[in-house]
């Protein structure tokens, strides 16, 4: 079991995580209205500090706006689609490429490379919004915390897990658009996380990989799994 040293994590359905460190309150890809998984009795904090995207599609960032405009959060996201972000007069907004970092009060946010694709729904159409990222979120006197986006398996996970040395992975299980359950697996094993937190599961019908399915990948490795209820906190 992970020792998150003060840092809580909600899980709040489909790729939406809510961590809270002693000082800052993050928002991971805020989908809500349409997420059939976001628990509705749940009111998000009245601020936030940042609020992390990891690509543009719509079941990432279909809250970012007006959350954003809300919660006086920074918006954290790939140049392109922070470019957009700011388009729909989001004010503060922070763009980022692969491989850099920034700094906020005790948090270090790296955005980091994902195998996916990342075109806006704009209307009629679809824009660029940049390649898509995961996160590594370095927490003073924390944990490390890694939100992988969306994402197939990729052997650089292993660089991960040698360069930052995460602690947990929120990682996407459901297969067709994501990695699936097996793959999923190796992706812990390759960061050498010692918890996962599932995502992107459930929320469409095409989703059909389960954190039970994962947990049976990870049997004998000592990596445990999170099968959290929308809405609970893990700390």
């Amino acid at each position: 079991m992970t020792n998150l040293k003060g840092t809580r994590l909600t899980w709040l359905g489909h790729s939406t995580v809510l961590i809270k460190t002693p000082k800052t309150a993050i928002l991971i890809d805020p989908f809500i209205e349409q997420n059939s998984k976001y628990p509705k009795s749940y009111r998000l904090p009245e601020k936030l500090d940042l609020i992390l995207l990891t690509h543009g599609h719509q079941d990432h960032i279909a809250d970012a706006v007006p959350v954003a405009k809300k919660s006086g959060a920074n918006v954290v996201a790939m140049f392109e689609l922070a470019g957009w972000v700011q388009s729909k007069g989001v004010e503060n907004v922070i763009p980022m490429n692969l491989g850099g970092s920034i700094h906020h009060k005790d948090v270090t946010i790296t955005m980091v490379e994902a195998k996916h694709s990342s075109g806006i729904q704009d209307g009629d159409g679809f824009i660029y919004g940049g390649t898509p990222a995961g996160y590594i979120i370095t927490v003073a006197e924390g944990p490390v915390l890694y939100h992988a986006g969306d994402t197939a398996l990729f052997s650089d996970m292993k660089l991960f897990g040698e360069l930052y040395q995460p602690e947990l992975g929120m990682l996407p299980i459901g297969d067709h658009f994501t990695m699936g359950p097996v793959h999923a697996a190796m992706a812990a094993k390759l960061l050498g996380i010692r918890t996962v937190l599932p995502l992107h599961f459930g929320t469409f019908p095409q989703l059909t990989g389960t954190p039970s399915e994962l947990a049976k990948h990870l049997d004998g490795s000592g990596i445990e799994v999170l099968e959290l209820g929308a809405g609970t906190e893990y700390a």
